[in-house]
């Protein structure tokens, strides 16, 4: 089973990571803060306990003398029933009294009114907190220096940061929960556009094309107005192939008319001559026919704006040539005189070789039909032109234009679809060549010329 991504499960994703990092650093400066509260705290005691042992030292018989009260130490004794260690050193560092002989001030110099100093120290096997005071006497007699030591084990320090850490904790987490329903509730809104673009898209009629009116953020609406505009293609091309379906059906319904009048006619009669005279008329027509559905495809594709084809490079001297031994045995049975003139070299432009093809057909073609005698076919250097001239009737100048367009005739000749010159502009149009109907030799016939802008090669 094939998973897929969900953009509300990236995003959530990408935006609990940052949290998660966030709420470890949290928890990991609350750890910190609750050490730093809870040896502050009993740092305090380590004070007031050193305090009241230095005011309980006397000078007594030529030496100093500690009568401890047990207050002094039970301030340390706190309900994790730490182990409190003291002692007494003189001037010269020698042990007077205590429970245990603890290490000095490493300082260094003589005692005196240094402030009192607190450490961590590894005693045996134990780890405790130190403080070390420096006093002395304040006797008017007697001014003898001295140093008290204390220190206890860490039990009641770390119940204490484990309880303010476990407070910490519960804000901390209070907090990420909050965080994590306001992340959940604020991605759900801002996924709720694209919840709505998509119930849109998805609410509409499959045959509509009209255009999405939504207001949408910024973001959303660069992807509405991009859904527009394939809209917008897709309605050209619809429209494109209705407008070929209504060309098709009213051309095609005359000739298909008379196709089945002729058949129905000729059933009617006896005679092997008329039902000849019907099979060539039904020829005729269905030749015709053929030819008329041919040029509205070519028509219908030419004129389909989302139709781009890939260009490639295209001799025009060999593409004249080949259309000349194309339609070189139509023009000789009817009697015209079809030649061809190249220009010297290889001449090559960019293009598709079929369509341009189709032009040069379509240009002989209607040549032929409209009474022209004698039609050359010639290709021109600088720029590279396609020309094909004959000395039919000609177009007068004032009907040009209206020639090319669809199903015009110049003349009230029926066999004519009035396609040709429409689809010659067409492909010229694709190519981006320049399309000119002037007069022939002398004045009479037509000369069409087909001017590409890329120099020649």
């Amino acid at each position: 089973m094939i998973r897929r991504d969900s953009l509300y499960r990236r995003l959530l994703t990408w935006l609990l990571l940052p949290l998660l990092a966030l709420g470890g650093l949290m928890v990991l400066q609350a750890w910190l803060d609750a050490r730093r509260t809870a040896d502050r705290a009993h740092d305090r005691l380590l004070e007031a306990a050193t305090l009241a042992i230095a005011e309980q030292v006397q000078w007594q018989d030529d030496r100093l003398w500690l009568d401890l009260p047990p207050a002094a130490l039970e301030m340390l004794a706190t309900d994790a029933e730490e182990r409190v260690f003291y002692a007494l050193y003189d001037a010269r560092g020698r042990f007077v009294t205590g429970n245990a002989e603890l290490p000095g001030d490493p300082r260094g110099g003589a005692p005196g009114d240094a402030a009192l100093l607190y450490r961590d120290i590894d005693w045996g096997e134990m780890t405790l907190r130190q403080g070390v005071r420096r006093s002395r006497l304040e006797d008017w007699q007697q001014r003898e220096r001295f140093e008290i030591r204390v220190a206890h084990t860490r039990e009641g320090r770390e119940r204490l940061a484990a309880e303010l850490l476990r407070a910490n904790l519960a804000y901390i987490l209070g907090m990420a929960a909050l965080a994590v329903v306001v992340l959940l509730l604020a991605i759900r809104g801002a996924l709720a556009p694209l919840t709505r673009l998509r119930r849109a898209i998805r609410a509409r009629d499959p045959r509509t094309l009209a255009p999405l009116d939504l207001p949408l953020p910024r973001e959303l609406a660069e992807l509405r107005e991009t859904l527009n505009e394939l809209l917008a293609r897709m309605r050209r091309v619809r429209a494109n192939q209705e407008r070929f379906i209504g060309d098709a059906s009213h051309q095609l319904r005359t000739p298909l008319a008379g196709l089945s009048a002729r058949a129905e006619l000729a059933l009617r009669q006896d005679e092997p001559e008329r039902w000849r005279e019907a099979l060539e008329a039904i020829r005729a027509t269905g030749t015709r026919i053929s030819r008329l559905a041919v040029q509205l495809l070519s028509l219908t594709r030419l004129n389909n704006p989302e139709y781009h084809p890939e260009m490639g490079r295209v001799d025009l001297n060999d593409l004249a040539r080949e259309a000349v031994r194309t339609h070189w045995a139509s023009c000789h049975r009817d009697g015209i005189d079809l030649g061809v003139e190249t220009a010297a070299g290889a001449l090559t432009v960019e293009g598709l070789d079929w369509q341009l093809e189709e032009a040069l057909g379509n240009l002989i073609d209607n040549a032929r039909r409209y009474g022209a005698r004698r039609i050359t076919v010639r290709t021109r250097p600088s720029p590279p032109t396609l020309e094909v001239e004959d000395d039919g009737p000609g177009i007068p100048a004032s009907r040009r234009l209206l020639m090319l367009r669809p199903f015009h005739r110049g003349s009230d000749d029926q066999e004519g679809s009035g396609l040709g010159l429409a689809i010659v502009d067409g492909i010229a149009r694709t190519h981006g060549v320049r399309l000119s109907l002037d007069d022939g030799v002398d004045g009479r016939g037509l000369l069409v010329r087909l001017r590409f802008q890329e120099a020649a090669s």
